[in-house]
């Protein structure tokens, strides 16, 4: 699943376009590198958010196929640092 896609249907950005945005300029790391929104992600990659001066550091736990109801959405990722 794309990094932009992972990050809206586990409801860490609220936007798949801002999901994007965050990606494409260098707000979003995966496993401590910078990545681009079409990144694929896997289980167990860990992903850091920042969020202005809040940085939120968490582990992928499962990459859903489809959508993921808002309750289901906190069992795909385990939050290592907020």
């Amino acid at each position: 699943m794309r990094l932009d896609k992972y990050l809206k249907v586990a409801r860490i950005i609220k936007r798949r376009t801002v999901a994007n945005e965050a990606c494409s300029t260098d707000r979003v790391l995966l496993n401590g590198k910078e990545a681009k929104p079409s990144k694929e992600v896997k289980v167990g990659d860990v992903i850091t958010v920042g969020f202005g001066d809040n940085k939120l550091t968490f582990r992928v736990l499962e990459v859903p196929t489809g959508n993921v109801g808002k309750n289901d959405s906190a069992m795909l990722y385990e939050i290592i640092n907020e």
